[in-house]
């Protein structure tokens, strides 16, 4: 698959200053992920949970991604905590025979992908979105931030 124009939203992006930058990249980044999420929680065995959400936080525990002043990261995924589905992982990926520490067995979870299959069918669509929306979104930060300016 070829995108063509990062150059030139990378540039216009540096043209802003970094927090409004990043803010636009984390609007464009989550509503073009929305639907790998939207697949995924109808993919989830529990079909009333919408337990996938696109978000920039990842838990201590997970691997972090690369982090920078100038770098955004956004993540589908099950949050973890009070109201997430801490075994998420556990269906789309499946674990194997696991036993106590006493030697008692407690089984084994065959895998029941959900974020991958979202993902394949997606990432084509979300790929390609991603050039166009960042346009979208720099054309109209750069005339509302004209706007403010022209009325100081």
């Amino acid at each position: 698959m070829k995108v063509t124009g990062l150059k030139e939203i990378e540039k216009a992006l540096a043209d802003l200053p970094r927090s409004t930058s990043k803010g636009v990249a984390r609007r464009v980044m989550k509503k073009e992920l929305q639907p790998v999420a939207d697949m995924a929680n109808a993919l989830w065995p529990g079909a009333d949970d919408d337990v996938f959400q696109v978000t920039h936080k990842v838990s201590r525990s997970q691997p972090q991604p690369p982090s920078g002043r100038s770098v955004v990261n956004m993540v589908v995924g099950a949050p973890s905590g009070r109201d997430g589905k801490p075994h998420a992982h556990l269906l789309e990926w499946g674990t194997g025979p696991r036993y106590h520490e006493s030697g008692k067995y407690t089984g084994s979870v065959s895998p029941q992908p959900m974020l991958t299959p979202a993902w394949d069918a997606t990432k084509d669509k979300v790929l390609r979105g991603l050039a166009e929306r960042f346009r979208e979104e720099i054309a109209k930060t750069v005339a509302r931030r004209a706007k403010r300016a022209a009325r100081r």
